[in-house]
């Protein structure tokens, strides 16, 4: 047993630490509709790892350096002309096929793009997190500030802007909040997860939720569970560590669905 707590404890507090940023920004992407941009900011992040690899940089330069030059990219694309979600489309599938095209010819980090796709947060170490924590801290600080703004824009944008709030700075605070957690999220659920991790607790906590404070509790409750479990489960049953976090979150809220439709009948 202590073989097994030594191995997924560092793991398990890293997990820990970014759910405290998962639960609130999930909630706000629900809320605001940007579950899409979750994934185009995801991602891009493979595209920051075989930009690392050229440059020699450490990771997590070259995915922060990607990320933050995506947003930047998004707000300049940002046009009445152009849907959104079409956008997203156009730069989730280009940064995704670039950066594979990348790796694949980087034969230094042919050997791990499974964990990049799929995460492997068993791979954390005590040193690891000290820096981790204190990213998380500054940024749910940061998220913490702003939140009642974030509300109200989510709520009825033009009903904000009438009392003074401004509707694309809180966006640009918003896709900088993510860009921080794609950056974090890399090596716990991999670049192909990162949407789920953000948006599975968030649409389970709103089928338990009567407040949008109640949504971002159960979100983080329902997050913490998932990721005991799925670590668990991933070192039991030697699975990628991304992969087990995501199907336990996916089966959770599958039996919360199905004992509530289930209830409803029988009342």
């Amino acid at each position: 047993m202590m073989e097994w707590l030594q191995l997924l404890l560092p793991a398990w507090v890293m997990g820990f630490l970014l759910i405290f940023l998962t639960a609130p920004l999930g909630c706000l992407m629900l809320w605001r509709r940007m579950s899409f941009f979750a994934d185009t900011m995801a991602h891009g992040t493979l595209l920051g790892v075989a930009v690392a690899g050229i440059l020699n940089l450490p990771l997590w330069i070259g995915v922060s350096l990607l990320a933050f030059t995506l947003v930047s990219l998004l707000w300049f694309l940002h046009d009445k002309r152009l849907p959104n979600d079409a956008l997203l489309a156009l730069c989730s599938a280009t940064l995704l096929c670039s950066g594979l095209l990348l790796i694949q010819q980087l034969p230094a980090l042919r050997p791990e793009l499974l964990s990049y796709l799929f995460g492997d947060l068993l791979t954390i170490s005590w040193s690891d997190l000290p820096l981790f924590g204190l990213i998380v801290l500054i940024a749910v600080t940061l998220l913490r500030f702003f939140w009642s703004a974030q509300i109200q824009i989510a709520i009825d944008p033009d009903i904000a802007m009438s009392e003074g709030i401004n509707a694309n700075v809180q966006r640009l605070i918003f896709m900088i909040l993510l860009a921080i957690f794609t950056v974090l999220a890399l090596r716990a659920v991999g670049s192909l997860l990162m949407g789920a991790l953000l948006v599975i607790p968030s649409l389970t906590a709103r089928l338990l939720a009567q407040s949008p404070k109640q949504m971002v509790l159960f979100s983080f409750i329902l997050g913490q569970v998932a990721l005991a479990i799925g670590l668990w489960s991933s070192a039991l049953l030697n699975i990628a560590t991304g992969l087990s976090i995501v199907l336990t979150m996916s089966l959770i809220f599958c039996l919360i669905f199905c004992f509530q439709k289930i209830k409803y009948r029988l009342v």
